[in-house]
């Protein structure tokens, strides 16, 4: 199975570790900063390193070529259709939430300020709509009382995105395909960026 990769900063290298521990090629790393740590871990590592042309989007020339699979993790930009397109079975991304709920970037801070007493992750497919695409795979966790954003996202979320990664990456190698559940549109909730 051949993978780009389109991430950056801690989540995007501990998921390059993880791909390289489950067997895949990862034939190229798409960054939107050059000097980005997942840059220059996967250059040590070898693997192609490209710069996004322009940091929200990912165009389809910066998809390896032969891409099976595009991965995302950590990663704000959206992949174009046409980049989706570019890889045989599309695109797959880690949202912290349990998708439809808190859909946007501040997924972690909205389940606090919320106050959810349970959080959860979601693979899901990379679509048109930010976050909306279909469920690959879904798990729950509980909120600690009192944790906030960064302590649930460390502790549970971020090692629960690699756990439900190299699930849907394992079933990918197996079958060729990947899960696909659609997300139930009645209990969408959008999490937008919270004043700081």
């Amino acid at each position: 199975m051949r993978i780009t990769l389109v991430g950056s900063r801690h989540f995007g290298v501990t998921t390059l570790n993880m791909l390289r521990q489950h067997g895949v090629d990862i034939v190229r790393v798409v960054v939107h900063d050059g000097e980005d740590r997942l840059a220059t871990t996967a250059s040590a590592a070898g693997i192609e390193v490209v710069v996004q042309a322009d940091p929200k989007r990912v165009a389809a020339s910066e998809i390896a070529p032969g891409t099976d699979l595009i991965v995302t993790a950590h990663s704000h930009a959206r992949v174009t259709r046409e980049a989706l397109a570019a890889a045989k079975l599309g695109g797959i991304g880690y949202h912290p939430s349990l998708l439809p709920r808190h859909r946007g970037i501040a997924a972690v801070e909205w389940t606090i300020r919320e106050g959810d007493p349970i959080a959860g992750g979601t693979i899901y497919h990379l679509a048109d709509r930010m976050d909306a695409g279909a469920i690959a795979a879904q798990e729950w966790v509980f909120v600690k009382k009192g944790e906030t954003a960064r302590q649930l996202w460390e502790r549970a979320l971020a090692p629960l995105g690699q756990k439900l990664l190299a699930e849907v990456i394992d079933h990918a190698k197996a079958h060729g395909s990947l899960p696909a559940k659609p997300q139930d549109e009645e209990f969408a909730t959008s999490a937008p960026n919270l004043p700081e």
